[in-house]
């Protein structure tokens, strides 16, 4: 990874052809799918954390103004499609480990602490190397383990309400099969459907169409900072920003990589004054952004970045409604939505944390410990599952 603060693109030579709507298409739809596909994720985290529905609408308001903003600016800047989204995996973590001793205020607390972390990541390069020095296999068992349990709601939800989410799962699957970059949008969109045809949705939900943000009041305590801070800083890392420079690399970019954690660490703390738990480097949307199908031409490519995160802002406006609407619905079936989004990812994390054989009983303990539950001094299972992992990989290494 570089760590030099000089952009290069590595494009020798520039193809002919491309339109200039290409990427305002390929921005337009990675926005529109980037926040049809996990905005449930994040709501489902905060409130778990203890957010009321309106910090709950008010931090979803933070990170799409913060990630759209920031993304217009860098890759304003920079002129390469530097994508920018919130932390799906951050979120997940918060529906995993729950909401904290000290309420949603200590988690905010712990979403700034792991800003923090991100910005020292860096500014400090040592301490930069050292996070992408965590074992790829823990990281990546821990995810998993974070992310089992919602990934189990769609199984729950068809054998509690098969009416609703039966079709839900089956529409998934078909546009899986036919059109797979576009079967989360079409199962929120079916899922949205049949809610808006069973459910009342309340007044005041069409009260809250202009973005209301709510000041939160960070407090501190160890079992948020080390339960909610450490592992949401770890899983933005490993999940997030550093397959978001890969994906950039791959396309022929090479950003400078410290200003680029200082600025999605800043936004972060940001944000989470007013709710939000972290935004990053874009790992799943990137792609639409940084490769052929935003332009031929490499160069020619930023703007997808720009008119993505422009779409952010304008769909942040109404994160209010989005909230109010999900707030009056099934939690089982929006949780089931969220699983559906988040297979593909589980499958990657337990793909790469099993890859090698002799790191492969640390993964599945760090995996069986997280997805345990177990809490020990007010510290969530994801810390511990890479303490007992990364306990067993250093005795298996133990020389005698």
């Amino acid at each position: 990874m570089r760590t030099d603060t000089t952009p290069t693109l590595d494009a020798p030579t520039a193809p002919r052809g491309g339109s200039a709507l290409q990427p305002v298409a390929a921005g337009l739809l990675a926005a529109i799918v980037g926040f049809a596909s996990a905005f449930t994720v994040v709501l489902q985290g905060l409130a778990a954390a203890g957010a009321t529905p309106a910090q709950a609408a008010s931090g979803l308001l933070a990170v799409c103004i913060g990630q759209g903003l920031l993304a217009i600016l860098l890759s304003w800047r920079s002129r390469m499609p530097i994508s920018i989204a919130w932390s799906t995996p951050g979120a997940a973590l918060l529906v995993a480990t729950g909401m904290p001793a000290g309420g949603f205020a200590a988690a905010v607390g712990a979403f700034l602490v792991a800003a923090a972390l991100v910005v020292v990541a860096g500014l400090w390069r040592p301490f930069g190397r050292l996070v992408t020095a965590i074992p790829v296999p823990l990281a990546s068992a821990m995810l998993a383990g974070v992310l089992l349990d919602l990934c189990l709601a769609p199984a729950r939800a068809v054998g509690a309400m098969p009416m609703l989410a039966l079709p839900v799962v089956l529409v998934w699957a078909l546009a899986w099969r036919f059109a797979r970059l576009y079967a989360v949008p079409l199962a929120v969109v079916t899922a949205l459907a049949l809610i808006g045809l069973t459910t009342a949705v309340p007044p005041e939900a069409f009260s809250q169409l202009w973005p209301q943000p709510v000041f939160v009041a960070p407090a501190f305590t160890t079992g948020a900072l080390v339960g909610i801070a450490v592992p949401l800083f770890i899983v933005t890392m490993a999940s997030q920003n550093v397959p978001g420079l890969a994906v950039l690399n791959a396309n022929g970019y090479r950003p400078p990589v410290g200003p680029l954690f200082v600025a999605t660490g800043v936004t972060s703390g940001l944000a989470a004054l007013i709710g939000g738990h972290a935004v990053n480097l874009s790992a799943i949307t990137a792609a639409l952004c940084a490769s052929a199908e935003a332009h031929p031409d490499p160069a020619r490519r930023w703007p997808a970045a720009v008119v993505a995160g422009a779409a952010y802002v304008v769909i942040g406006l109404f994160a209010g409604f989005a909230a109010a609407f999900i707030a009056a619905s099934p939690p089982l079936l929006i949780q089931a939505v969220a699983g559906l989004a988040l297979l593909g990812s589980l499958g990657g994390a337990l793909s790469t944390a099993l890859a090698r054989e002799e790191e492969r009983l640390p993964a599945v303990v760090t995996f069986v410990t997280t997805v345990s539950g177990l809490s020990l001094f007010g510290i969530g299972a994801a810390f511990w599952g890479l303490v007992a992992g990364g306990a067993m990989m250093a005795l298996g290494r133990l020389k005698i």
